[in-house]
This record gives C-alpha cells, structure tokens and sequence, in this order.
C-alpha cells in the first residue's frame, strides 16, 4: 500500500495543481515544526543569553504561550498524546517508546483527520517517535527519515572514548556545513516539499520534526562560536529542592554518553553543557529559518498556520539535573508559539496543554474533532488572549501525577510523597511546601483539581 500511495501521490500532485488552487485558498495549510527537548529557551520567552532571531520573528508574528506545557516529559508518550489528543494514564502513554496506535488503537490521529479533510499530509523527521506508529492512517506518502542518524559523529575525538552504552561524547562543533547533520538534511527535505506542494495547489499538514537541542550536542562550529564559553550563565540553583521527597530525581539519560574531558558536575561541565545547548538551538533556530524564509518566498505563509512546538522540558543543571523525566515545572513547560494569519500577535499567560493542540487546529481549519479527543480548543485565545483558559493543566511520568495552576504545582507519587511548589513566592520551586501548615488548604485543593484531571484521563479506555 505505502508504494502505491507513494505513485498516485507524485503523479496527482502536479496533475491536480488547478483543481487544488482553489481548494487551498479555502483551507488554511498548517506547518507544524516539533523540536525535541527544546524547553522555553528562547529570546522571546526572556532568555537573555540565547541566540534565537528566527524563531523569536515567528513570536512577533504570532502567539507566544507563556504557560504551555507537556503531557508527559519523555517525547513517545508526549507526542503520542499531542497526536491522538488523548490524555496519559499509569497504563497510558508511558515512555519514550510509547507508540500511539498500540496504546490506543481506535483513535483517530491529528494528520489523519486533516487527510481525511482533503489535505496532503507529509511526516519529515521525528514528528510520532516511531515513524511507523499509525503511519498508513495518518500519512498521505510514508513518514520520511534523514540517513543521517540524529547521533552521527563528524569528530574522530567524538568517538575515540567510548561510554558503557557505547556511546561517543557528549558534545563536538567539527566545521561543517549545515546539511551534515540530520538536522539540516531535514531541513532541506522541507525546503523541497514546499516547492512541490506549492506546485500541486493542494491544502498540506507539513510536521517536520527537529532532533537538536536533543542529546548529544552535536552541532556545526559556527553555532559554538556564537558564544564564549567563559561568558555563559550556569544554573543559580545547583542543589535538590529544600524537603524534596527521594522519589525526586533527575534523568541518568545524559550517562549514556561519555563526558569527554569533564568532571560530572563540575562547573566547567555545567558551562560545556549549557554551551552545547544554546549551540544546538541557535543551530536548529536557523534551519527554522530557512523553513520560514522559504515559505515566505513561495507565497504560502498569508494562508499557513505555523505552528512551533516542544515536546517537553529540559534541565540546564537546575537542582544538579539535566534533561526531562520528572516532574518539575522546567520538564513540563514547553515552548508553544502559533503565528494564525490575521489574528492576535503577542503573548499569552492562559493555561493550556499539548492534547489542546488537536482540537484547536482543527477548530482553526474546520474540521470537526473526533469524539476521542479529549483535548479543548483555545481557538478564542487568539481573538482574546488576555483570557484564561483552563484552571489546571493535567501531566505525569512513571508513577507521578502532577496538576498545575496560575499558582503552584503539585504532584503526588505512587508512594504517597507530594510536592508542593508556589510559583509566586518561589518560582524557580526551590522548597517544597507540602507539609506547611500555611498550605494544608491549598494543598486539599489541589489534591481534589489533579483527582478529578486523573478521573477525566481514566474516562476513555482502549
């Protein structure tokens, strides 16, 4: 089936260019760029030390979430959900190899519904973690890969020391040109889909999936050299959370790499770290870029929606962690910015989730929204930004579940431990303020708002 799929769709999409004119100027085309491990970590967002011009261009033009965030902080399960619009369950969307149509195999997907609606529905790079998951429904050509592993090294240093997982360091900047890394194999790949959409007039969902600022560091010399090391900020808070349970941790998945010439943790490991970061993303801010310009050029940006997304947090040495996989406000908020033509700019500080993407997509286009959605569109937001949306925002990791407000974020564990943490008094949640007197009855409300979230979750069964 994928190659006949593959056959009519290069013959139809120059055969139909008159026909699909007109269909497209009625329907809005999306652009939905996903980038891994990209937290709000961005010029837009207020990070004075990032250099971030192309994607903080798309923030003036658009609607800057200011309070987005994950499902799940571990990229399977938060995009298996973000696609099917499904809420995570302790049986749901568990892991970073968590596949969509396995957890929930009656859903229907975010492209395919936009398929099914007429559209050209094209998957490039690391959109579904798996490229196979729900990809004969969803895809109008199969999903497309770079060759280039997303951890192919261009340094023989990067390799001559091995980690125990058998894997090379933790970072390297070779000179190369942009297209030697994944990353900009799948930015050309886009480049060229646009050319041919443009081409056959058809209305497209484009999802292009970015690995960088993913682990390893792996990015040209020129985004290193934007920044000098010795210049750049480390994590202000270095130490666990004052009465944090032991059920806290960090992820161990930055071990699986070797440190190079580093000490775990020391301040010279802080700061090549957070250098490979910022490297990573003023690297994959420029391919967004050349994605923009490109659309731009084509005379299909007055009738796209863009959407810019991350599928999760990520620590810079905050608390001594790096990465995602707990429950902390920096492994769940994500950057989310959606540049609608002819509606609002600006920014918003409404709650909302990664499920509410689905939903409100297909409210912007039209298209009716399934009945296993269980997302809720924030369409008004971008007629009303001002307004809020919802009261709490609902995510979990292994056996944690979290609920946050306008105010605090609370988690509890499978144990029984719970975190508390007011974001306005404390809002790098820094002290853990579950067993204060001062909090008994704000910790009862919380208590009953992730209650009835997790209720909501466990609603729908497959």
């Amino acid at each position: 089936m994928k190659k006949n799929i593959t056959t009519i769709l290069s013959l139809g999409l120059s055969l139909m260019a008159a026909k699909g004119a007109s269909a497209a100027a009625e329907k809005p085309n999306i652009l939905f760029l996903s980038i891994d491990d990209l937290r709000p970590e961005l010029g837009c967002y207020g990070s004075p030390q990032v250099i971030s011009p192309h994607m903080d261009r798309l923030a003036a033009d658009g609607l800057v979430f200011m309070r987005a965030y994950c499902q799940v902080p571990v990229c399977g399960a938060s995009r298996a959900s973000l696609m099917t619009g499904i809420l995570p369950t302790r049986s749901r969307f568990t892991s970073f190899n968590s596949r969509a149509d396995r957890d929930t195999p009656d859903a229907a997907t975010l492209p395919q519904v936009f398929k099914e609606a007429g559209y050209t529905t094209l998957s490039n790079g690391k959109i579904f973690h798996h490229s196979a998951d729900f990809e004969e429904v969803s895809w109008s050509e199969p999903a497309w890969d770079p060759e280039l592993q997303f951890m192919h090294s261009h340094d023989p240093e990067t390799t001559r020391r091995l980690s125990a997982r058998n894997r090379g360091r933790i970072y390297e900047y070779p000179d190369v040109p942009d297209d030697a890394y994944y990353d900009g194999e799948l930015a050309e790949r886009t480049i060229a889909d646009l050319r041919r959409l443009k081409e056959a007039g058809e209305p497209f969902f484009l999802a292009v999936g970015f690995f960088n600022p993913h682990l390893p560091f792996y990015a040209p010399k020129r985004y290193w050299d934007l920044y000098e090391r010795d210049k750049i900020d480390i994590a202000e808070f270095r130490r666990r959370p004052l009465n944090a349970p032991r059920e806290l941790r960090g992820s161990g998945e930055y071990h699986s790499y070797h440190l190079g010439d580093y000490e775990d943790n020391s301040d010279a490991f802080h700061r090549v770290m957070r250098h490979g970061y910022l490297a990573s993303t003023s690297y994959v801010d420029k391919l967004v870029g050349d994605i923009l310009d490109e659309l731009k050029e084509l005379g299909l940006a007055d009738n796209t929606i863009i959407v810019l997304w991350g599928d999760h947090g990520f620590h810079l040495g905050e608390y001594n962690f790096w990465g995602k996989h707990n429950n902390m406000r920096l492994s769940l908020r994500v950057p989310l910015i959606i540049r609608v033509p002819d509606s609002q700019t600006g920014v918003t500080d409404a709650l909302v989730e990664s499920s509410d993407l689905f939903p409100t997509l297909c409210k912007l286009a039209g298209i009716p929204i399934p009945e296993t959605v269980q997302g809720k569109s924030f369409d008004a937001l971008f007629e009303q930004p001002e307004q809020p949306f919802r009261e709490v925002v609902y995510s979990r990791i292994r056996d944690a579940d979290t609920a946050i407000t306008e105010r605090f974020t609370f988690t509890r564990f499978g144990s029984g431990a719970e975190m508390l943490y007011d974001l306005e008094a404390d809002p790098h949640e820094t002290v853990n303020v579950a067993g204060e007197d001062a909090y008994a009855q704000h910790i009862e409300k919380m208590r009953t708002l992730l209650e009835q979230r997790m209720a909501e979750a466990a609603a729908i069964e497959f």
